[in-house]
């Protein structure tokens, strides 16, 4: 594929196979993480393949997602957990990190993260405690 041909972040990415490493690596510094870890449940494996089916319709590949579990309301289906500033700034982290790990090249990572950002901080529906 040339570069004139990919025209999704989630093409430009490297597809299913890099958003599933993406995810794979992702979920255990989730687990590790004091701030986020008792927001999950034990068994990750569902949750991990959500988050795949998330990730590849948000970043523009085949709507996944939706076609599974309609329209995706994330702010809604997260209002159960309480999501302070300095959660998602944690989720951030774990996300950089996990773009690290798998080799993503600096100026996309940032871009992505960019992009993350958003929805991270969307999400955001308790005060940070003082």
């Amino acid at each position: 594929m040339t570069d004139s041909e990919r025209n999704t972040l989630y093409e430009i990415m490297g597809g299913a196979e890099t958003i599933r490493r993406l995810v794979e690596a992702f979920y255990p510094k989730v687990q590790k993480h004091p701030l986020l870890a008792p927001l999950f449940p034990e068994d990750l494996i569902p949750v991990m393949e959500r988050q795949y089916l998330f990730l590849t319709q948000f970043f523009g590949g085949p709507p996944l997602y939706s076609e599974q579990y309609g329209h995706p309301m994330m702010r809604g289906r997260h209002m159960a957990f309480p999501i302070t500033y300095e959660r998602a700034d944690a989720w951030l982290s774990c996300m950089k990190a996990a773009m690290e790990e798998i080799g993503m090249p600096d100026d996309l990572r940032e871009f992505l993260l960019e992009r993350l950002k958003g929805s991270a901080y969307h999400f955001v529906n308790t005060p940070d405690e003082e």
